[in-house]
């Protein structure tokens, strides 16, 4: 996305990369694949903007979290594919440290569950299972970073092996109390410390592009920030009790909670929203593993569309969803169940069913456990929620977002710009450049465009949560 000093979108574009299911549960990318998607998006922004890259005054990065790569310090050669979030194959690693009786103590410096999401158990994986990868890695011949460090990599030329503390606190390395990666959890995971990321504030020089390719040398890397903190910068949710929530390949509610590191009682995760000027904020989050995924599927699964634009009007040829639920547990469930052994569900079949009752139970499942996340949160966050800003592809999606607003009984608003997460890399950017002067310039830039309310009766919404409470019972490992 490239943006003009008065942060008006000129350009966007995108590429899509493949995605590899080696074997159940496991989900890996290319690096090389991750890199080139870059490489020939910011061409196509660049021209389509119709802005030269000498130009740029910088650049900012945000990127999948969790998802772990692991690379020769020496040649910027990877090891082993990308294990992408969404993996499960560390599954048993973290049972077993559950048993030991870790977990407590874990979750309170770190915020976060013991759950083969993070990149802690999928590090000592490669370290375990590819051969003299341990030894190298004690010798400081690798490097570890999320997406962001290993782009920040590429772009510096191998100068500079960093990241910033909203990618760190995903890693279960991270003490959420001392701001820094800890030795003890480092121990604790059996990940070598000299495998780990500089640490720098979010927004601020990380390095100057040397040998990248689609840009000249010297370009400022100003910015680097997880995807979800990005969006949630990107929708200028800068105030403890601003939320939003993010429809991507997974869903993620946030909940800005100021510089206070809020511990859920409900299953939600507590990480670093941004630092800026040395000063970390805080948010609460709930995260649902498939979203625009589960669309995804009806596209590349079951063959009920051709393009994931279809889903809406599809959906809208049926009044309801005809008695359907569906659990979307395509890998699992997180918050707040936190089971990686549950199974995506479809009930209530009958002979009267249609592909479009089909489409639009994935749709409501979709948004149901985006409300189950809404009422853990507004359990844990004593100031609870009124408005709900949400961004990503299926924020699109009228019919979605209306009955988001209906299930979660909260006023939901769409903003213009719904690539929210780019739109947050892009600001914080100018933020560690001086583009912009403060929040408070940033802020004056957001434009909602469209409000939905709710319009459903309170009768209504429960006969949609118990149906869905019966629905996730049967779809959970137990």
């Amino acid at each position: 996305m490239v943006l003009d000093p008065e942060a008006r979108v000129l350009a966007s574009a995108g590429r899509e990369f493949p995605q590899s299911y080696p074997q159940d549960g496991w989900v890996e990318h290319q690096p090389e694949d991750i890199w080139q998607s870059v490489h020939d998006a910011a061409l196509e922004a660049l021209r389509r903007a119709g802005v030269r890259a000498a130009d740029c005054l910088g650049i900012g990065i945000t990127n999948q979290r969790e998802t772990t790569l692991l690379w020769e310090r020496e040649s910027g050669r990877p090891i082993h594919p990308a294990i992408v979030w969404q993996d499960r194959r560390s599954a048993e690693a973290c049972e077993k440290l559950k048993r030991e009786g870790h977990e407590a103590e874990i979750r309170q410096r770190t915020g976060l569950l013991l759950d083969p999401y993070f990149s802690a158990t999928k590090i000592a994986w490669m370290l375990d299972e590819l051969p003299g990868c341990r030894e190298r890695a004690e010798a400081g011949a690798l490097c570890f970073g999320t997406v962001d460090s290993y782009l920040l990599w590429r772009l510096s030329g191998g100068r500079v092996h960093a990241t910033d503390p909203s990618n760190a606190a995903r890693t279960l390395l991270y003490d959420l109390h001392l701001g820094a990666f800890s030795p003890a959890l480092a121990q604790r995971f059996r990940v070598p410390m000299a495998l780990l990321p500089e640490l720098r504030d979010t927004a601020g020089l990380f390095g100057h592009t040397q040998g990248a390719g689609f840009v000249p040398d010297g370009i400022p890397i100003a910015a680097m920030a997880g995807d979800q903190s990005a969006a949630l910068f990107g929708q200028t949710c800068f105030r403890p009790g601003e939320a939003k929530c993010t429809y991507g390949t997974g869903a993620f509610l946030l909940v800005n909670t100021g510089e206070k590191a809020v511990l859920s009682k409900k299953g939600l995760l507590t990480s670093v929203a941004w630092s800026v000027g040395g000063r970390p904020m805080f948010f609460l989050e709930g995260s649902a593993f498939i979203a625009g995924a589960a669309i995804q599927w009806l596209r590349d699964g079951l063959g009920l569309i051709r393009d994931a634009a279809e889903v809406e009007a599809l959906a809208a040829q049926v009044p309801d969803a005809g008695g359907l639920s569906f659990v979307p547990a395509l890998v699992g469930l997180g918050a707040p169940y936190w089971d990686p052994n549950a199974r995506g569900l479809l009930t209530g079949i009958t002979r009267d069913t249609q592909a479009a009752h089909v489409a639009r139970a994935v749709l409501e499942g979709v948004a149901l456990q985006i409300t189950d996340l809404s009422r853990a949160m507004q359990s844990d966050w004593e100031l609870g929620l009124q408005r709900l800003r949400v961004d990503g592809g299926a924020a699109r999606n009228d019919l979605l977002m209306q009955f988001q607003a209906d299930v979660c009984d909260l006023v939901i608003d769409r903003p213009l710009c719904i690539e929210t997460t780019a739109l947050g890399a892009a600001y914080l950017a100018g933020l560690g450049l001086g583009v912009f002067r403060n929040l408070e310039h940033i802020r004056e830039k957001h434009r909602i465009e469209k409000t939905f309310s709710p319009a459903m009766d309170a009768a209504q919404r429960e006969a949609h949560l118990q149906r869905w409470s019966k629905a996730v019972a049967k779809s959970l490992s137990d």
